[in-house]
């Protein structure tokens, strides 16, 4: 359905159960890990959208070999007989991609490049390769630090670093460029930032050693050189995509739905947090442990009316990709609900601050840009036609709003929603949101 131009609307209230795809940060994790590793590693219920395959078609280009069927990915590594790409390594529209492989790539002994398409362009490596040429890598940038990046392989060294804003992209990246390094390499991450790096990194042979630090940021220390051993991973589903159905339950009175297998990390699960303190009634169950993270049911309840709340600054990094799910909250609550300290927001695949205001203008919503983050006040939102910048979140978010507006909801692009949910639109009908076809 992403490939026509799908309108939304309100149908019935949303009801029903709905499985989100894998969680993308794992996935991405897994097909590097797996590339850097001796042996074979299955990946089971991958991301099956255009980032993660990204991050596999690089791998098979720098040499592993991978077989893909309907459960998932078999991937063989190349270890350190990795090899360089005949060509550009194009990463798409995955900053994930870009800032891991780029750690994988410093310290290998050969040359590479990294590009991406024209949003991924525009977006800032400069925090990637100001601590990596601390390490010894050579790399080579457009201006202002932006892709396409030259890698220039060399030997790196371990450095200990304070990352300035917490990153799990840049501490994952100077952890992965520690594994060719000699000495240890230590990153400290100043607040909460996602921890799947900590997690799967053990399951594959290579010890951390990790310490709680005061604010909720963290140490981590990678001792040295270090080889990778296959493991298997099962990708739990992904907290950001069932962010918007559980959003648009929340703000419908009486809807009930239930993201199964959603992945419950903690660094992940800020949002469910907002959605308890706005009055929805969010319940979990099948708590389980699948790869390292805890997995569950969440159903989420929509109250008779949602209450305004203002999301504390510290809280903005566990649900930074979820604020576009939060504006959707935030339009149906009474009174002004306000974000800050969700800075990143300025530099994700679009200026999402910006996107956001103003398509909640769009559909008469009072909605006031902050320098880090947003100001919404709610009402009754319209249907409107929605300017996607290109993003995928930006769409998922404003589909979710249509689900509770009169008026159909229009896009100029969906295409970026391939990236990460290519079912988004299917599973959004299968909830009670009438979706049509509007080309």
């Amino acid at each position: 359905m992403t490939s026509a131009s799908p309108a939304v609307r309100n149908g019935r209230p949303l009801s029903g159960c709905f499985a989100p795809p894998g969680d993308k940060s794992i996935t991405h994790r897994a097909v590097l890990f797996g590339l850097l590793a001796e042996g074979t590693s299955r990946i089971t219920f991958p991301n099956p959208g255009e980032d993660c395959l990204g991050s596999l078609r690089c791998a098979e280009a720098l040499g592993a070999a991978v077989e893909r069927d309907a459960d998932g990915w078999t991937l063989t590594g190349a270890g350190a007989h990795m090899r360089a790409a005949g060509g550009g390594l194009d990463c798409g529209n995955s900053g994930t991609t870009m800032r891991l492989l780029t750690g994988v790539l410093a310290g290998r002994p050969f040359d590479s490049r990294l590009e991406g398409d024209a949003s991924l362009s525009r977006r800032p490596m400069a925090r990637i390769i100001e601590p990596l040429s601390r390490m010894g890598a050579r790399i080579e940038s457009a201006a202002g630090g932006r892709p396409p990046l030259h890698v220039r392989g060399s030997a790196l060294r371990g450095i200990e670093y304070d990352i300035p804003v917490a990153s799990a992209q840049v501490a994952t990246c100077l952890l992965l460029a520690g594994l060719s390094a000699e000495g240890a390499t230590r990153v400290r991450l100043p607040g909460p930032a996602r921890d799947h790096t900590e997690r799967m990194l053990p399951a594959y042979g290579v010890e951390l050693e990790v310490v709680e630090l005061e604010g909720g940021g963290r140490s981590v220390t990678l001792p040295g050189r270090a080889e990778l051993r296959a493991c298997d991973v099962r990708v739990p589903g992904d907290a950001s995509a069932a962010a918007f159905f559980l959003a648009a339950a929340a703000a419908s009175p009486g809807a009930v739905v239930t993201a199964t297998g959603m992945n419950l990390n903690p660094t992940r699960t800020g949002l469910l947090d907002v959605l308890a303190e706005m009055g929805a009634e969010v319940s979990l169950s099948r708590v389980r442990s699948e790869a390292g993270e805890p997995v569950g049911d969440v159903t989420v309840t929509g109250p008779h009316r949602l209450r305004a709340f203002d999301v504390p600054p510290e809280w903005a990094p566990r649900l930074i990709d979820e604020v576009p799910a939060w504006a959707v909250l935030a339009c149906a609550a009474e009174g002004t609900s306000r974000i800050t300290g969700a800075a990143e927001l300025r530099v994700k695949e679009s200026d999402r601050v910006l996107a956001i205001a103003r398509n909640l203008a769009a559909c008469s919503i009072t909605a006031r840009e902050l320098p880090d983050g947003l100001e919404v006040t709610g009402g009754r939102p319209r249907g409107a036609r929605i300017e996607a910048h290109l993003d995928h979140r930006i769409v998922m978010a404003f589909a979710a709003l249509g689900a509770s507006c009169e008026e159909s909801m229009t896009f100029d692009d969906v295409s970026s929603v391939a990236t990460s949910y290519p079912e988004f639109f299917p599973a959004l009908a299968a909830l009670g949101a009438v979706v049509e076809d509007h080309s």
